[in-house]
């Protein structure tokens, strides 16, 4: 039987050491901020999340956290009031604790410390040193240390609700992690071994991190313009004496994205999924864009970024962009901030020029 399992996310930091003039994990990686990178490996993995969050900062995580359905409740002066604040709204068999300021978490670490808490009682995650350590005094080495038995402790922690509950309301003092209070009411945590990725936002440079896993495909196509048909660029119908032929309607901005997407998850290109067949006759692209985003969700990646640009003499995009942008980022599921469209011609050089057709090419970056 599945044990329930709630995770209380940690957010009540300062960000001193950062430099940063805000809470940490609000600081954006890419086009998201540390918090939503933790609820989006914690949301699928855990039945309710809490969120502790400092007074100051309540507006704003309550704003990103409600898109989650997570519950935010107010931490207290240390670290060790905000867990015990968390704690208190939790309600399954075993909770996950979790500083936000490490954003790099996987879903993997989590689930090993879950199952480790359902057969020893506690999961920890942990890495081991790997460098030389040594204790110094007054600059000078002291003593030299065996790391052959030290541990870098790290979150989440995982245990028993009932357990770590009891330990945080029967211990006094000042605790560094959640195994200390574990440990201290008798108890044993047991370790599990996590990546060095999964390191916590503490100095400015950690704040250039590049999230791991991200993908970068690209993608061009180009039609021939038609009399009798319409001209459709990014779903959006522009009024123009002639259109771009093909088997679908053509829509020449559309296919390069979708090849963009399909070449970043290691995909065959459009003409492979799309055949020139009486089944995609006139199809429209906005709806075969659709089944390519149903492929990149079945490789576990989200789109963060998309950028096209469309090469014709005619007609004029300007005035049409902002649709083009907004539909795409509808079916991509994007905000249309991270959808850029951008349009040239060719100074009258080749057949473009010659006003034959249309070319357009897409980049993406998508994150797994």
């Amino acid at each position: 039987m599945r044990s329930s399992v709630d995770a209380v996310l940690l957010c009540g930091g300062k960000g001193l050491r950062t430099g940063s003039k805000k809470n940490k994990v609000l600081s954006y990686f890419g086009v998201k901020t540390a918090l939503e990178y933790c609820l989006d490996v914690f949301s699928p993995l855990c039945d309710n999340i809490i969120v502790v969050a400092a007074k100051d900062d309540e507006k704003e995580i309550l704003g990103i956290s409600s898109k989650y359905g997570a519950k935010v409740v107010i931490g207290g002066e240390t670290r060790f009031l905000s867990v015990k604040n968390g704690l208190k709204e939790v309600e399954s068999d075993i909770v996950l604790i979790h500083d936000a300021a490490r954003p790099f978490v996987d879903s993997k670490t989590i689930i090993e410390c879950i199952n480790s808490t359902q057969k020893f009682g506690s999961g920890i995650a942990a890495a081991k040193v790997t460098d030389t350590v040594k204790r110094v005094k007054d600059c000078f080495i002291t003593e030299e240390i065996d790391r052959d038995e030290l541990y870098c402790v790290q979150t989440p922690q995982a245990f028993y609700s009932d357990k770590i509950k009891k330990a945080y309301d029967n211990v006094d003092g000042n605790f560094n992690d959640d195994s200390a209070v574990y440990n201290a009411l008798g108890e044993k945590a047991r370790i599990v071994l996590a990546p060095v990725s999964n390191k916590k936002i503490t100095m400015p440079e950690d704040l250039i991190s590049v999230p791991p896993c991200n993908r970068i495909g690209s993608g061009i196509d180009f039609h021939r313009f038609a009399p009798e048909r319409k001209l459709i660029l990014g779903g959006v119908n522009i009024p123009c004496d002639m259109g771009l032929i093909g088997n679908s309607d053509a829509d020449v901005l559309t296919h390069a994205v979708m090849d963009a997407l399909l070449s970043a998850i290691g995909e065959p290109d459009i003409g492979v999924l799309f055949p020139c067949t009486e089944e995609f006759h006139d199809a429209d692209s906005i709806e075969l864009l659709k089944i390519v985003m149903k492929k990149v969700q079945t490789k576990k990646c989200k789109v963060i970024s998309v950028s096209g640009v469309i090469m014709a003499e005619k007609p004029k995009m300007k005035d049409f962009i902002p649709l083009m942008r907004a539909k795409l980022a509808e079916v991509m599921r994007m905000d249309m901030r991270y959808v850029n469209i951008s349009a040239t011609t060719t100074e009258g050089l080749g057949i473009i020029g010659e006003e034959k057709g249309i070319a357009a090419s897409a980049v993406c970056l998508l994150q797994e």
